[in-house]
């Protein structure tokens, strides 16, 4: 029951924020105009400060283990690679195919994972390696598969060239490697500017879950209920069912395999949403799985967690 209580307050509140961005555009006290200017911000302001906070805050040096970032970096590489192939062969609806690789496997690790570790172990543990391992390669995959995928009706031709601008400029994935430099090189950030950060920062997790439920359409997301379907089993079940046990042989316990599972088996981040509808790619699908996979992961992560302290893992 204790592990049941805490995934519903992991998962449950996030769900609740979205639920009322979607009534508050209903009774129109939100309007199409603040969600448009809302998205930008987010997504060039309040996620990179998240991001960076967390990162440069974090003590990489004390907790570095190559192995475990090693292991993290090559499982996110083939998750978004296989699931990039298998996707771009099977999906007939080709519009849909950026926006399902992203949301399929890119999970809540920044927003969710410190938390969840803190919540279990009394401290963040492993998880900001996870983040470092896995979120600069979430942002760069993500950008690229989201360059390839447009929906944009004037495209570049060259797409390799696109993808690598888009990268490099990336307001997210250059608030992550800046984190980096400052945590490895021990710069110190001066207390107002790590306060002024810190606030911006708070606003991105609820701002952009308002604004995915304000955008949620009902009507367009029952119509892709297949694809969201099979992408919130992929997020939710099957990557934790392949690399769970990977994880186990690789001798990880405790605070790692608990990041390993934040990085597998965690909903689907409200970035996609925010990433799919900036780069013209398809955001009521990213919508549509972001709640539907929220909503089941205060299951399905409940189960898992159940399942690892069972085995002795966590």
């Amino acid at each position: 029951m204790n592990n049941f209580i805490f995934s519903l307050n992991a998962t449950v509140p996030i769900f609740l924020v979205i639920l009322l961005g979607w009534i508050l555009m209903q009774k129109h006290m939100l309007t199409k105009e603040f969600v448009s200017i809302s998205d930008i911000f987010v997504f060039k302001v309040a996620l990179p400060c998240l991001l960076f906070k967390d990162i440069a805050t974090a003590n990489i040096k004390e907790t570095f283990d190559l192995t475990f970032v090693l292991f993290c970096m090559i499982v996110t590489t083939i998750i978004f690679l296989t699931t990039w192939l298998l996707t771009a062969l099977i999906m007939k609806d080709k519009s849909m195919v950026g926006a399902f690789i992203q949301a399929s496997v890119r999970g809540s690790s920044a927003v969710l994972g410190i938390a969840f570790v803190q919540n279990i172990y009394g401290s963040s543990g492993m998880a900001p390696m996870m983040i470092v391992a896995s979120v600069p390669l979430y942002n760069i995959f993500s950008v690229i598969i989201l360059t390839f995928h447009s929906n944009e009706t004037t495209k570049d031709t060259n797409k390799i060239k696109s993808a690598c601008i888009n990268v490099l400029k990336n307001p997210i994935i250059i608030a992550i490697f800046a984190a980096l430099v400052v945590a490895l090189l021990e710069i110190p950030i001066p207390d107002m500017a790590l306060k002024t950060v810190s606030n911006v920062a708070a606003t991105a997790t609820p701002l952009a879950l308002l604004v995915v439920g304000a955008t949620f359409e009902g009507k367009k997301a029952i119509s892709k209920i297949k694809p969201t379907a099979l992408a919130t089993f992929i997020k939710l079940i099957l990557l934790p069912v392949l690399f769970l046990p990977l994880a186990y042989l690789f001798g990880f316990r405790d605070s790692k395999m608990v990041a390993i599972l934040v990085m597998l088996a965690s909903p689907t981040t409200v970035t996609c949403y925010i990433m799919a509808k900036n780069m013209h790619n398809d955001a009521v699908l990213s919508s549509s799985i972001v709640v539907t996979a929220t909503l089941f992961s205060s299951v399905t992560l409940t189960l898992w967690v159940y399942l690892l302290r069972i085995l002795g893992l966590i």
